[in-house]
């Protein structure tokens, strides 16, 4: 008895730790975000801006793990099937939860159900663009230059599945006339595309261009979104240029994988939103070319539920699929 009493107390004072250790503050260890672009995209750089501030509130530092490839959702299957303690994230984006869910036939996970929001970070229009000393200048002109040169009816897009490519296909189905996607590894080549004359436009994210634009090397025609850029108020919007109905704004935020506790989501998706409340991270938002549009674990389910079912019946008319 007496040594099976000393067994049982060894057991127990080894349990204490581990009891201990399951129920340490979270979080005691850096935290990892997935990003499903390369370093230095729009995923990595609206995380570094709220860097500072997490690693103050978290008292931990973020690691970003690139895993670049198929408009995001290879960043995404990855990040789904991490272990769910809360250590490991996702920055997803139209692509991989607004678009993807429908665009891809043989996904093994759905993005919705398997890396729900933990905050929505920021959104941004997109600009349609052409060449700086091509002959069209307007919507009307292009539309006018596509249906005299169908051959020449192509556009670039950031990969199959991306705002970019999605963008193009709803801009051909609202003005009528017949567009060749040709996808790229990223927005860098698909602005090279214009640049050399490989392609006739892009619909791609607002700031990626915005030198070019400046410097006449590109020409921007109009802004994606319902309402003029507050930073490029001079350039009209598709829809005051008579494409109907187009309205789109490529959008980012953080994920987790399904089965992360919800103290943990709560407590990360306040300290974003709070981030984003800050004046200084605000205005490096607005710098880059992008509006904070703070939302909480809830309403950013909510949000990237409807933005699937905006996207679902365009990537069905067009016959778009991916597998």
């Amino acid at each position: 008895m007496a040594q099976r009493r000393h067994i049982l107390a060894g057991a127990a004072a080894l349990a204490v730790p581990a009891v201990a250790r399951a129920q340490a503050p979270w979080p005691d260890r850096p935290l990892r975000f997935v990003i499903g672009g390369a370093a230095g995209g729009a995923s990595d750089i609206f995380l570094r801006m709220m860097e500072a501030r997490l690693r103050e509130k978290l008292g931990q530092p973020l690691v970003i793990d690139p895993r670049p490839g198929a408009g995001g959702m290879v960043g995404a299957e990855i990040a789904a099937r991490a272990t769910p303690d809360g250590y490991s994230f996702y920055i997803n984006h139209i692509a991989s939860h607004g678009i993807g869910p429908t665009l891809y036939r043989r996904l093994s996970f759905d993005p919705l159900r398997d890396l729900p929001g933990v905050a929505r970070i920021a959104s941004m229009p997109n600009v349609l663009i052409v060449k700086g000393d091509g002959p069209v200048r307007s919507v009307a002109e292009l539309v006018a230059f596509i249906r005299a040169n169908p051959a020449r009816a192509n556009f670039s897009s950031a990969g199959s599945g991306t705002s970019s490519h999605l963008s193009g296909v709803l801009f051909g189905q609202r003005m009528g006339v017949e567009v060749q996607h040709v996808p790229y590894r990223g927005t860098a080549p698909s602005m090279a595309a214009v640049l050399n004359g490989e392609v006739l436009f892009a619909i791609d994210n607002a700031p990626a261009s915005r030198q070019q634009v400046l410097a006449g090397m590109l020409r921007a025609l109009g802004v994606s979104t319902a309402a003029r850029a507050s930073t490029m108020p001079e350039i009209p919007t598709m829809q005051e240029q008579g494409v109907a109905e187009f309205d789109v704004a490529s959008w980012y935020g953080i994920a987790a994988p399904s089965g992360v506790s919800r103290p943990i989501i709560e407590r990360l998706g306040a300290e974003i939103v709070a981030a984003l409340n800050d004046p200084g991270v605000a205005q490096r938002i607005r710098e880059y070319g992008a509006e904070p549009a703070p939302l909480g674990p809830a309403a950013y389910d909510a949000y990237m539920l409807r933005e699937k079912e905006v996207w679902a019946p365009v990537v069905r008319a067009a016959g778009v699929t991916v597998d």
